[in-house]
């Protein structure tokens, strides 16, 4: 049973979705604070996934993304009341997998769940080694040279692109696979995570040699 980690400081919200996500078969924990949070996540067994609020008493919530992601590539949904465009950008640049924004519906939270838990898939016996830039990527393993850590996301996003070497994949053909048939439309995410790879893994992330773009179409692989 998928074990999910929701953090907000408003008690209401933290019991509606302890009732909702229990009632669709999480096993649910809660935290009130980011202190708390990191504790809770920390703890065994560690939640196979984390909803996270960004106004938090003691600590902004990319804070926590990143406290989170210097162990642990552990699925990250942001739900927030948050809504401008740099609010959603520095929470993914820290490492969040998705961002909701309050008010929502229950069952788009159940979607996006659904989603980025999918995009956690066991490592293969027979992925290849794969070399960007300076960087050696070990699909199987899940593992960048140099100390690089990728999200889940983000791993999901490659693996489709490094798996069709010189392929182009279409936007469309991207989303579907990495967020799934209601996120088709979302071209800002593909913008967003493929701008995090190139910071992460290119030599000059403004003329990238292996990540590319295909203006309007797609993107590429090229080794």
């Amino acid at each position: 049973m998928t074990r999910v980690l929701v953090v907000d400081d408003e008690p209401q919200i933290l019991r509606a979705l302890r009732i909702n996500l229990k009632a669709h078969g999480y096993d649910v924990d809660t935290a009130g604070d980011a202190r708390a949070a990191l504790r809770a996540a920390a703890q065994q067994p560690h939640p196979d996934l984390v909803v996270l609020d960004l106004g938090l008493p003691d600590m902004e919530g990319t804070d926590v993304i990143a406290g989170l992601r210097g162990w642990t590539t552990v699925p990250i949904i942001v739900l927030s009341g948050r809504a401008g465009s740099a609010d959603k950008v520095g929470a993914l640049d820290a490492g969040a997998d998705d961002y909701v924004t309050k008010p929502f519906g229950i069952e788009e939270l159940l979607a996006r769940m659904r989603a980025v838990t999918r995009r956690v898939q066991p490592a293969g016996t027979d992925s290849p080694v794969v070399r960007i830039g300076s960087r050696d990527i070990d699909l199987g393993r899940r593992s960048v040279s140099g100390d690089v850590r990728l999200t889940p996301t983000e791993w999901q996003l490659l693996d489709h692109l490094l798996r069709h070497p010189g392929k182009l994949i279409t936007q469309r053909e991207l989303l579907l696979d990495v967020w799934g048939p209601h996120y088709q439309n979302n071209t800002n995410y593909l913008r967003q995570y493929m701008a995090r790879l190139r910071r992460k893994l290119e030599i000059d992330p403004a003329r990238p040699r292996h990540l590319l773009t295909e203006p309007g179409m797609g993107y590429r692989y090229q080794p």
